[in-house]
């Protein structure tokens, strides 16, 4: 019976060691799986911040675009409104006149309301 007693006891030590060897392996494949996953998780944030790094340099881009075609725009009224005066003075003049004397009554009669 003593022996008995002494085998089971031989196979429970063994199994706690194997056991013990088992929880070894799992926690350190655990830890294998989360620094992976740790990796994955920085890389796909790494990777997020590059797309919209890339979408506001795009919108920047096309910003500047726009910004150059209204200064485009601008340039040639400009132009067009300098070559009208250049063609037509006595008239611009008038009409700088009259849109003036219009601007001052309507200035005029708002201060005299108030």
């Amino acid at each position: 019976m003593k022996s008995h007693l002494g085998d089971a006891g031989s196979h429970v030590k063994q199994a706690a060691q194997d056991t013990r060897e088992a929880v070894r392996n799992a926690a350190g494949a655990a830890g294998d799986e989360l620094k992976l996953g740790r990796a994955n998780v920085k890389a796909d944030l790494a990777d997020s911040a590059l797309a919209g790094l890339a979408a506001a340099e795009e919108a920047g881009g096309a910003a500047r675009e726009q910004m150059d075609a209204l200064m485009d725009k601008s340039r040639d009224l400009i132009d067009s409104a300098a070559e009208l005066v250049r063609e037509r003075p006595l008239a611009s003049f008038g009409v700088a006149f009259a849109a003036g004397f219009i601007l001052a009554k309507l200035a005029s009669s708002n201060n005299g309301n108030k």
